[in-house]
């Protein structure tokens, strides 16, 4: 049995969800391999520890600014053409790392869940210049990434929300992150789901990986909403390697009225 294949299943392991052959493989793994024996060990403790911890649920408060936008795109979006719907499903680029029987994601998911309320629990009686506390920041940091992960692959909008949610806790999110955002922003059958990613992207707009992503999702976007969030977020970071895209659009008959206003308002500024 591969270490990969022994971690999909450590979930179940402690749950008692496995039959008694298989439990016996993961054992026989555990006696020859010490870090998968050390990971279901930390699992283990950390189940343990559960049932003590009192339940924290995550703040549905959504940041001021994106309140502010999402209100003036609403109703920008009731004036508007409504455009063809593509229906884009979104990529398994994910599929490489995530365990793919929905099962285990929901196992793992519930797993990180309660981790992060465990390690946030334990960060109000823990010493600010301790190494321990270093430590558990960064467990909480990658709690929160394969939280999101997981949350942004849902079929439901309303989770693929609280994984865009998730993404804006994190302060510094790693390539997988940002690059699962910018998939979001491009794909998501809704439009809200695009907008919310699109959101979170901002506060890492520094990051080159970002601008450039938002310079490509500019030429696919379809609908006028997501195009006029896109260019100005890119006028906000001053994108002046958006001026081709944004001379196109400009000249572009077939696109909404106010998005060629939005292009041509975009170049001067980017001058």
């Amino acid at each position: 049995m591969k270490c990969n294949e022994v971690r999909e299943q450590l979930p179940d392991y402690w749950t008692g969800k496995l039959d008694e052959s298989e439990r016996g493989e993961l054992q026989a793994h555990f006696e020859t391999c010490v870090h998968c024996r050390g990971e279901a060990e930390k699992l283990g403790s950390i189940w343990k520890k559960l049932g003590g911890i009192p339940e924290e649920r995550p703040s549905r408060a959504a940041r001021p600014r994106f309140e502010a936008t999402l209100d003036a795109y609403v109703q920008g979006l009731r004036q508007a053409e409504r455009g063809p719907g593509t229906g884009e499903r979104l990529n398994k680029w994910l599929e490489g790392w995530w365990p793919r029987q929905p099962a285990y994601q929901f196992g793992f998911a519930v797993v990180f869940l309660a981790f992060g309320a465990l390690v946030g629990h334990v960060f109000t009686s823990a010493s600010q210049g301790s190494g321990e506390l270093v430590r558990l920041r960064e467990e909480v940091r990658n709690t929160r990434q394969l939280v999101t992960l997981s949350l942004l692959q849902q079929q439901s909008a309303s989770e693929r929300l609280k994984g865009v949610d998730w993404s804006s806790r994190i302060s510094q999110p790693d390539p997988k992150v940002l690059s699962a955002l910018l998939h979001t922003v491009d794909y998501d059958p809704n439009v809200n789901v695009r907008l919310a990613a699109l959101d979170a992207l901002h506060q890492s707009a520094s990051n080159n990986m970002v601008r450039e992503g938002l310079v490509d999702s500019l030429e696919r976007q379809t609908s006028p909403l997501v195009q006029i969030a896109v260019i100005d977020l890119l006028v906000e970071i001053r994108q002046k390697e958006a001026a081709d895209t944004l001379h196109e659009m400009a000249r572009e008959p077939e696109i909404n009225p106010e998005v060629r206003e939005r292009a041509q308002w975009a170049l001067g500024v980017l001058k």
